[in-house]
C-alpha cells in the first residue's frame, strides 16, 4: 500500500514553515521551531502517532511564540488533511487509551498526576472541544507569565495549536483535562492523548475495504 505522505510550506510575514509528513511511518521526527517545549510535545506526538514528521519554523519570537505555535498548528492541520487525502478506508474515529482497560475506548492517558482524554473524528467538519481547562488556565504562576516571551512556551498556547489544527484538518476535537497540577505535564498528557487519537483514527479498516465510513458519502 502506498504511504499517505505530504509536503507543505507555510510563509507569511510572521512565520516560515516547512512540514514534510508520513502517515504510515515509525514515530521518526526532526523538529525544530525555535522553542524547545514545543519541540518536544511535537517530537512525542511524532512518536506516540506513529507517524513521521519533518517540521521547520522560522518565527518572529522576538515578538512573541504565539505566531509560531498556532501556525505550526494550522500546517500540521493541512499536512494531515492532505496526506489523508479522500479518507476512503480509514478508521475515521480515534481515541486514545485506557491503561485501566484498553478495551473500553475510553481515552485516557496519564502523565504522573495527570489525566487528559482526547478523541478525534475526521469528519470534514472543524470543531474544537476545550473542558476541564479552566483550573489549569489559573495554575499559570506569576513568575512563568513574566517568561521572556522569545524562548519560553506559555502554557495557554496549547489550546492556539489545537485550534490551529482542528481548523485546516477538518475534524472535530475534543480535548479534556480530568484533574491535573503542573502545567507540563497537563500540556504534555495532552499532546499524548492527541498522538494516540490521531494514531487511531489515520489507520485503514479492512472491514471496509477501501470505503469511505460515512453515509453521506463524503467526509
Amino acid at each position: 500500500m502506498k504511504a499517505r505522505s505530504s509536503q507543505i510550506k507555510r510563509h507569511t510575514l510572521e512565520t516560515r514553515i516547512s512540514v514534510r509528513l508520513n502517515l504510515d511511518g515509525a514515530g521518526r521526527s526532526k523538529i525544530r521551531t525555535g522553542i524547545p517545549f514545543f519541540d518536544h510535545m511535537l517530537t512525542l506526538f511524532a512518536k506516540h502517532a506513529t507517524v513521521d514528521l519533518d517540521l521547520r519554523c522560522d518565527g518572529d519570537l522576538a515578538v512573541d511564540a504565539h505566531h509560531t505555535v498556532e501556525d505550526c498548528g494550522i500546517a500540521l492541520g493541512q499536512a494531515v488533511a492532505t496526506a489523508l487525502g479522500d479518507k476512503r478506508g480509514i478508521c475515521r474515529y480515534g481515541h486514545g487509551f485506557d491503561p485501566r482497560n484498553p478495551f473500553t475506548g475510553e481515552a485516557y492517558v496519564p502523565m504522573d498526576e495527570c489525566l487528559a482524554r482526547c478523541v478525534v473524528d475526521f469528519s470534514g467538519r472543524p470543531y474544537l472541544v476545550w473542558r476541564g481547562l479552566d483550573k489549569f488556565s489559573m495554575k499559570i504562576t506569576d513568575a512563568e507569565k513574566r517568561q521572556d516571551m522569545s524562548s519560553a512556551f506559555r502554557f495557554g498556547l496549547a489550546r492556539e495549536f489545537f485550534q490551529g489544527f482542528t481548523n485546516e484538518a477538518r475534524c472535530n476535537l475534543h480535548l479534556e483535562l480530568l484533574y491535573g497540577d503542573e502545567p507540563h505535564h497537563i500540556v504534555e498528557a495532552l499532546f499524548k492523548a492527541f498522538a494516540r487519537a490521531v494514531d487511531a483514527a489515520r489507520r485503514h479498516d479492512p472491514r471496509i475495504a477501501g470505503r469511505l465510513p460515512s453515509t453521506k458519502g463524503k467526509l
